[in-house]
């Protein structure tokens, strides 16, 4: 079963894929408070990649990732699946990050619909292996579009 985040933000559909399909966008808003990401290869294609670095840079989240055994910054990758500017985007992520969890791909589309006031964007994924670690996916793509929309105002 697929999961499923929308939200209306204050802004074109050509603004947010801006911000969503270059380094200079992705590094304005794709971290958590107390992150950065710095995008290191951005090939937007289809079977093109995104490899991007998070990076903990606050003192607060610093001292919890050193605390819990955690590295500071986590290299991740993305590979586009399909590129249709500015309204869908879609891409696999390699989750290679779980404890005790062979590697694998789950699968996330971006739907840009014009709206009165901005943009509804609809954020359709593919479960993780679990539900524990599919609400934290889900979480972490709230936060995503909450950053957005605080970068570009609510309708």
């Amino acid at each position: 079963m697929t999961e499923k985040i929308t939200r209306t933000i204050a802004a074109t559909p050509e603004q947010i894929w801006d911000l969503w399909t270059t380094a200079a966008g992705i590094e304005q808003w794709w971290a958590p408070a107390g992150f950065a990401t710095t995008v290191q290869q951005l090939e937007l294609e289809p079977n093109g990649a995104l490899e991007y670095t998070m990076t903990a840079v606050e003192p607060e989240q610093v001292a919890f990732m050193t605390e819990h055994g955690m590295p500071l910054a986590t290299a991740s990758r993305k590979t586009f699946t399909e590129v249709d500017a500015p309204t869908r985007l879609a891409y696999t992520s390699l989750i290679d990050f779980v404890p005790d969890h062979a590697p694998y791909e789950q699968h996330t589309v971006v739907v840009l619909h014009p709206v009165d006031g901005g943009t509804l964007i609809e954020m359709t994924m593919e479960p993780l292996h679990d539900q524990v670690w599919t609400e934290r996916l889900v979480a972490g793509r709230a936060n995503e579009l909450e950053n957005l929309e605080s970068l570009l105002g609510a309708p």
